[in-house]
């Protein structure tokens, strides 16, 4: 296993990404103090029940978002309703949302 970490710089101050990787599954996600966005290997219904903001990036296993340098390049495709009251929507480019969970 291997972890990696990246800080994404945004209009309302930084947020961290954290990659763990085992051979042929990665899982991605980039925190702020508001909330999380990640690959859809995690429940946001869940994160919901918890009351955190989450929301889902667009990965596959034909399109997988891969690494940290790839995330920002991705759109929203889920969205819980912690993450909706911050302002994230499904579509949005993820980042758009990094300053929102900052």
């Amino acid at each position: 296993m291997e972890v990696y970490t990246k800080t994404f710089q945004t209009s309302n101050g930084p947020v961290e990404g954290v990659q763990t990787k085992w051979p042929g599954f990665n899982i991605l996600l980039v925190t702020g103090s508001k909330g999380f966005l990640a690959c859809s290997a995690i429940d946001v219904d869940a994160c919901q029940r918890y009351g955190v903001a989450a929301a889902l990036v667009e990965s596959s296993p034909d399109n997988p978002i891969g690494t940290l340098d790839r995330f920002g390049n991705r759109n929203i495709l889920k969205a819980n309703e912690k993450a909706k009251e911050l302002g994230i929507q499904e579509g949005m480019p993820v980042t758009d949302a990094f300053a929102l969970i900052a």
